[in-house]
Order: C-alpha cells, then structure tokens, then sequence
C-alpha cells in the first residue's frame, strides 16, 4: 500500500512505546499482582515482556520485514508453545497461534474481549466505525451488509461491474510494455467497491473520492501526532472531505426518495433501516472504512494468484484449461457468464483458497480483554492485548504439508470451513465481503488466463505493514489469438 522504510516504523513503535509509558507502569503493577499466587503464575503463559517500554517491538517489527515474518512467533512458539507472552506496541500481548484458542477469541463477544487497534487507526476510523463499536448496533450493521453482499442480485451487479471494469482495463494493455497487476487490481476493485457502497459509477466525484482515499490511508500507519503538517492531521482532514462528499451522495438519494425501491448498494440498505440508530454522519463513516478493502485485500488476492501461478506452471495449465473450457462452453450456448458461472470452477477456488492460505493477506486480529479470560488453560489478565495471529496457523506442518508450498490440490481433500484456515477472521466480526472477494479474484482470473498468456518479472512480497508486492507485479502479456469454436 505504500513505502514505509524501517527506520520510519521503527520511530512509530518507539514513539507509540513512549508514549504509552504510564499504561506500562500499570502493566508492571499488574503483572505483580498476577503473579501473587501459584495458580496464576501456572495460568499465565509463558514468554518474555523484553525490555522496559520497547518490549519487544524491534524484534518483531524487524522479522516482520524479512520473507519469513511468522519467525518472530516460531522462535517463541518453540520456547514456550503454541500461546505465549510478549510485549508489542506498547502493550503486553498474549500472542496465540494456536487454532482452538484462536476460534475461541474470534467467537466471543464485546463482554469478553474488544476490538485492539494502534491509536492513529482508531482516530482516523473514528468511534462510531463498524471496526471499533461492540454490542446490538455492530451486530445489526453487521448483519445488514452481510446478507445484502449474500444476495444473488448484488452477485450478479457485481459480477457486471468487475466484468465491465476488468475488460475495461485489459482493452488498455499494450504488448510492448510490462502490465503492473497491483495497480491494476486495485484500480478495479476500487470502483467496484464504490459503486456497490454507494452507488458511484465513475465521474468527478469518483475521481476526487479516490485522490482523497489515497491521502486518508496513508495515516493508517502513522505516528499519532495530530497537528498541521504531519501524515494524521492531512490523513483526518481527507477523511473529513470523503464524510461531506458522501453525506451529499445520501442526501441526493433522500430527495429521490429511493428508500421505497431495491436496495441498490449499501448505503441505501443502512439508510433504509428501521431501527432509527443509523445516522448519516455513521453511514457516512462507515462507507469510507469499507473502501479499505478496495485499496488491499481483493487486489492483493489478485495479485498473489498471479504471482504463484506464474511460478507454478503445472497450476497455471490447469486453472487455464479449466478457464477456457467454460468459455468455449458459453460460446457455444451463446450464454454470458454469470456470478455462479465462476464460482463453480472447483480448480480455481482451489487457487484462491490456497493463495489466501500462503499468501496471509490479514495476518491476525488484535483484541483486548475486559475482564480476566482463561482458554484452554490460559490467562489472559484484563487489560491485555490478544494477537490471534492467522500466519503461523496456515504455515503450520501440523496442519498442512509442506506448509510454504503453492499447492492448490491440497484443497481437493480439505474443507476450508475449518478453524485451520481463517483468512477473513471468524466470529461475529468475520468479513462480511468474503464471497464477494472470491467472486471478484475469480472473474479477473478467468479473464487474464483466457484472453493472455503472460511472463512475470522478478518481483518479492513485502509483508509489513501490509503484505504487496514489492515492484507491484509487472507481467510481459501477449494476447491469445480468437478463434471460433465449431462443435
């Protein structure tokens, strides 16, 4: 998503360290008080807190940047299991990379534990966003947008709209110079995303959402000093821009009065809603945290499918083979694609779900406990941070053979409904566009494999502070010549 160099993120951890100074002086009173009796020593996993106020931020920041980022918790894994103790981003951590624990956090609820985020996140998303607000009013958006992306009309308005962006783009693709998927994919997600959120369908003010999207991002990761002239103040005052653009887009569909007709995108189901506590100012906050996607997970998804299938030749015949033989099988009835048209190529999926595996685009979800919480024999004391961290999971032996090789087959044997592999997290917070993700990464490759043969430069994943590649995966294509099908 951008270039952080690690002398910038180490500041930020340094900072956010400091900063937190008088919540680790609680921390130590705490840790005293845990360890006053036998049982709870016995309770609390094992593990190391590391230095005073650093703790041990470099070390996994700096193993967060080499292409084994899971080290960091390996290493520890192997002194003290599977669940252990450290001490990140100025907050002790109970860091699990163990499945059944794992699943046992995401399926609690706000009385247990709470969404953990660094403070330049919470302030930029804002109190009233779908990622910080616990309790009925997450559960109720939640499951509005969650059944809404479920539907087969917006499958098949989706399905039209990355199809029409997708050919859109390709149409553009010259031979003689390399094709830079990231940008591509992430120029396509985005508009799909728009438009299905809030109705945009390219024009001015798309163009103007996206160049303020872009500078709001980019406070994502910031040092959470807000006054003119840093990352966070031009990160919120970009947001603040977005909040009035769309406030008028949905103030443009009240004098229409469109809220007695279908649902055409998100904001008109969250507008039509009875319960009276949506507002404006929450919908509004709320679109602008949905766009994330868009800028990262379906165009990284894209992207690393093309990556590991340009080093898996045998994968990319066989994902090609299946692509063209429904399209000869379309051409042939006259039929257009439709949404379950590309969810039903079982190869394909194979190749998402283990690029999803391999590819750890969400490494873990952060929570913070309210009360004193003991899984599976271990104590997590109130007040601390709980990293479920998903890589280690998918990249464990126990659970997948040659865990870091590209292997889709191994999909024709497994189930993906199972707490090894969790890829858009789980619970009551699971991501409620996950369908739709494997939808739009299925249709980009059915067209790429069928319309290009391609040769990939040399490019590397970067896995913090979030993963993407490196050059933005620059592809040398060359259009497959049309033939027509005689049966």
């Amino acid at each position: 998503m951008h270039n952080y160099s690690v002398w910038s993120l180490l500041a930020i951890a340094i900072f956010i360290i400091i900063f937190h100074k008088k919540l680790f002086i609680i921390i130590i009173h705490r840790v005293k008080r845990y360890t006053k009796s036998n049982k709870t020593i016995s309770l609390l996993p094992l593990g190391n807190l590391g230095w005073p106020y650093i703790g041990e931020t470099l070390e996994y920041i700096s193993s967060a940047y080499t292409h084994s980022p899971e080290s960091f918790m390996d290493k520890r894994r192997h002194m003290y299991g599977k669940v252990f103790k450290s001490h990140i981003f100025g907050s002790p951590t109970i860091i699990s990379t163990d499945a059944e624990v794992n699943r046992s956090i995401l399926q609690s609820d706000a009385k247990t534990f709470v969404p953990f985020y660094p403070k330049s996140l919470t302030e930029l998303m804002g109190k009233s966003s779908i990622l910080l607000i616990n309790g009925s009013l997450q559960r109720r958006i939640h499951g509005l947008i969650g059944s809404f992306f479920k539907s087969p009309h917006i499958k098949a308005r989706i399905t039209h709209d990355m199809k029409k962006y997708v050919q859109k783009s390709m149409d553009n693709w010259q031979e003689n110079c390399p094709v830079y998927i990231q940008h591509q994919a992430k120029n396509i997600a985005f508009q799909v995303l728009v438009k299905a959120l809030i109705g945009l369908d390219g024009g001015e003010k798309l163009d103007i959402l996206k160049i303020n999207f872009q500078e709001f991002i980019a406070g994502l990761m910031s040092l959470p000093i807000n006054f003119p002239g840093t990352t966070l103040y031009r990160s919120l005052q970009a947001k603040k821009r977005m909040v009035k653009l769309i406030q008028n887009i949905i103030q443009e569909k009240r004098e229409k009065n469109i809220m007695s007709t279908v649902n055409e995108d998100v904001a008109d189901v969250l507008l039509n809603d009875t319960s009276k506590e949506l507002t404006d100012e929450l919908i509004s906050d709320n679109m602008i945290d949905f766009m994330i996607p868009g800028e990262d997970s379906v165009p990284v998804l894209i992207t690393l499918a093309i990556k590991y299938l340009s080093d898996s030749p045998l994968a990319l015949q066989q994902l090609t083979e299946e692509n063209m033989t429904l399209k000869r099988l379309k051409e042939k009835q006259g039929e257009t694609l439709v949404w379950s048209d590309y969810l039903s190529l079982p190869f394909t999926q194979n190749v998402i779900s283990e690029t999803l595996r391999l590819g750890n685009i969400i490494i873990g979800v952060m929570r913070k406990s309210v009360k004193d919480v003991e899984i599976k024999g271990y104590l997590i004391p109130k007040g601390w941070c709980t990293f479920v961290y998903f890589r280690s999971v998918h990249l464990d032996d126990n659970h997948y053979d040659f865990p870091h090789q590209f292997n889709p087959w191994r999909w024709q044997s497994k189930d993906t409904n199972n707490c090894n592999f969790t890829p858009f997290g789980g619970g009551q917070r699971l991501c409620p566009g996950l369908d739709l993700a494997r939808l739009e990464a299925s249709i980009f490759l059915h067209h790429f494999t069928t319309q290009f043969k391609w040769v990939a430069e040399e490019d590397s994943i970067i896995n913090f502070p979030t993963v993407r590649m490196k050059k933005g995966m620059p592809v040398w294509i060359k259009r497959r010549e049309t033939k027509q099908y005689i049966y």
